[in-house]
C-alpha cells in the first residue's frame, strides 16, 4: 500500500492543532509573550532569581514560562509553595533530567538529583541515619570544634602584633573544606595545624575545581538541539569533572579500604568507613558508584553553601554593629572568656541563631531550590499544570516580598526570636519543604553558627575603609559575594591568653 507524500504532513498538523486546543481547554498560569523555540529566555538578562523576581509585580507569584522547549512553573508566595509540597508533594518529588545529571550523578543515583522511588527513599535514609542524625551531628561535633579552633588560632597568628587586613573567604572556604573532608574520609586537606599557605592554596582550589561547580540545568538542556552540536563545549566540560570527582572519590575510598578500617568504636569513624562496612554486608547494592554517589552529595551541598553563608553573615554583622555587639554580649555571657564556644553551647545560644536565619533569609545560599518535575497534571492556585513541568520555587524573592516580612530588606535578627525559623511555615524555607527538602539542614546550622560564633567571640572586626561591606552578588546560580570579604581584624584583649592556648 503506497502512503501518500501528504500522510505525515497531516498527522502532525492534527498532533499540534490537538496540543492547542487542549492548551487552549486548559487554565495556566499567567505568562508574558514568548519567542520561537528559545521560549522566554531572551527575557532572562540577569541572574535568574533576579529575572524571575521581576515578573513577579506584572504577574504574580505563579507564573507560566517556557524555557526553550520545557514548560517552566515559578512560584514566590507562601500558599503556593504550600499547595506544592503538601498537595502535590509526590506529583512534584521527581527532579528533571540534564547534560550535567546525565555526567555527573552516577545514573542519577546521587539522591539529591535520584527519580523518586525505592532507590530515592533507601540513599536518604542511610543519609539520614548515617550522617545527618542527632547522633550523628554530635558523634561529628569534636570535628567541627577543632577546625573552628584551627580557624581562630590560624586568625590569631596573623593579627597577633595588632589589626591585620584578612582574607575571610579563603580561612572559611578552607575551614568548611577541611570539615567535609574529615567528616567524609577522617582526614583534612592539608595535614598539620601550621599548614604552608601555598599547599593550602593549591588544595584550595583544586577542591573547588572539583565540587564547587554545580550540577544546575543549562541551555542545552532546554534547546536540545544545542546538545547535539556540542554547544560551548558544555558536554565536555561536564565529562572532564565527572573524571575529576570520580578519580578523587575513588582514591579516597581506595586508601581508606587498603588501610584497613579501625575495629574500634571511635567517635570520628568516617561516612566512608560506614559504607565500606554496609558494602561488606551488602555488595549487589553498595557498590563503589554508589558509595561516590553518597560522597559527591556531601561535598557538593555541604561545603560551598556553608562557606557562603558564613561569609554573608559576617558582612551583614560587620554592617550591622549593633547587631555584632549583641551577639558578642550573648556569646560572652553564655560561654565566658576562658574556652572557646563549642557544639553544647549552641542551644543557649539564641541570638546567635537568629543572625543566621536572618542571612539565610536575606540571602539564601541556593535562592532557586533544586528544581522539581510534575510527574501528573495538576493544579496550584486553581491553575492546570501539565506533567512534564518544571517547577522552581523563588525564595530569594519569597524572603523579601514586603506582603509576607515586614521590612523585609532590612537585617533584623530579633524577627525570629520565639520562632527560630522552623515554625515559619511556608514563608521562610532555605532548606526546601516537602520530602525533598535538605537532609543537611541540622548540620548546616551547626557548623555556620559555631564558626560564626567562634570568630565574633574572639575577635574584633572592621570593614576596610568608611563604606558598607559591599553586598552585591555574582552572577552564578549559588548566592555568592561578587567580591570576596576582606576585613580587618585583632584578637580581643581578654581573649588574648586563651588563643595561644589553642
Amino acid at each position: 500500500m503506497e502512503i501518500s507524500p501528504y500522510f505525515l504532513p497531516l498527522i502532525l498538523f492534527l498532533f499540534f492543532l490537538t496540543k492547542l486546543l487542549l492548551r487552549r481547554n486548559q487554565s495556566l498560569p499567567p505568562s508574558p509573550p514568548a519567542l520561537p523555540i528559545i521560549g522566554h529566555l531572551h527575557l532572562i538578562n540577569k541572574p535568574l532569581h533576579h529575572a524571575l523576581d521581576t515578573f513577579k509585580s506584572k504577574y504574580g507569584p505563579i507564573l507560566y514560562l517556557h524555557f526553550g522547549s520545557l514548560p517552566v512553573l515559578v512560584v514566590s508566595s507562601p500558599s503556593a509553595i504550600e499547595e506544592c509540597f503538601t498537595k502535590n508533594d509526590v506529583v512534584l518529588a521527581n527532579r528533571p533530567r540534564s547534560v550535567a545529571g546525565d555526567h555527573l550523578s552516577y545514573n542519577y543515583t546521587v539522591y539529591g538529583f535520584a527519580p523518586y522511588g525505592d532507590l530515592w527513599r533507601t540513599l536518604r535514609r542511610l543519609t539520614v541515619l548515617q550522617v545527618f542524625s542527632s547522633s550523628s551531628l554530635q558523634k561529628y561535633s569534636s570535628v567541627r570544634e577543632e577546625e573552628v579552633a584551627i580557624l581562630c588560632r590560624r586568625l590569631f597568628k596573623i593579627c597577633s602584633n595588632g589589626v591585620q587586613k584578612v582574607d575571610l573567604k579563603r580561612l572559611l572556604c578552607l575551614t568548611i573544606a577541611n570539615i567535609m573532608l574529615r567528616i567524609i574520609a577522617g582526614k583534612r586537606g592539608v595535614e598539620g595545624k601550621e599548614a604552608e599557605m601555598e599547599k593550602e592554596n593549591q588544595f584550595l582550589a583544586e577542591f573547588k575545581e572539583r565540587f564547587f561547580p554545580s550540577m544546575s540545568m543549562g541551555v542545552c538542556d532546554f534547546i536540545p538541539f544545542l546538545r547535539l552540536i556540542g554547544y560551548k563545549g558544555l558536554e565536555k566540560i561536564a565529562i572532564r569533572m565527572r573524571r575529576l570527582r570520580d578519580e578523587y572519590m575513588q582514591n579516597l575510598i581506595d586508601e581508606i579500604r587498603l588501610k584497613g578500617r579501625s575495629s574500634s568504636l571511635k567517635d570520628e569513624i568516617s561516612v566512608i568507613e560506614i559504607l565500606l562496612s554496609l558494602q561488606d554486608s551488602d555488595p549487589e547494592f553498595y557498590t563503589d558508584d554508589i558509595i561516590k554517589s553518597v560522597l559527591l552529595m556531601l561535598f557538593n551541598g555541604g561545603t560551598d553553601t556553608s562557606g557562603i553563608t558564613m561569609e554573608w553573615a559576617m558582612s551583614l554583622l560587620l554592617n550591622n554593629p549593633e547587631a555584632m555587639n549583641k551577639l558578642r554580649s550573648e556569646i560572652d555571657k553564655n560561654v565566658g572568656h576562658g574556652r572557646l564556644i563549642n557544639d553544647s553551647d549552641l542551644p543557649k545560644l539564641h541570638y546567635l541563631r537568629c543572625v543566621i536565619h536572618e542571612t539565610l533569609r536575606l540571602y539564601p545560599a541556593t535562592p532557586l531550590l533544586l528544581p522539581h518535575l510534575s510527574n501528573a497534571d495538576c493544579t496550584v492556585g486553581g491553575y492546570d499544570i501539565p506533567r512534564g513541568t518544571m517547577v522552581l520555587v523563588n525564595i530569594w524573592s519569597l524572603h523579601r516580598d514586603p506582603s509576607v516580612w515586614e521590612e523585609p530588606m532590612k537585617f533584623k535578627p530579633e524577627r525570629f526570636e520565639g520562632m527560630l525559623g522552623e515554625r515559619e511555615g511556608f514563608r521562610y524555607v532555605p532548606f526546601g519543604a516537602g520530602r525533598r527538602a535538605c537532609p543537611g539542614a541540622g548540620m548546616g546550622i551547626r557548623t555556620i553558627s559555631l564558626a560564626v560564633g567562634g570568630l565574633v567571640q574572639c575577635f574584633e572586626w572592621g570593614k576596610m575603609g568608611e563604606r558598607e561591606v559591599d553586598m552585591s552578588q555574582a552572577l552564578v546560580v549559588t548566592m555568592s559575594k561578587a567580591k570576596p570579604l576582606e576585613v580587618l581584624c585583632r584578637p580581643r584583649q581578654d581573649f588574648i591568653h586563651m588563643l595561644s592556648r589553642l
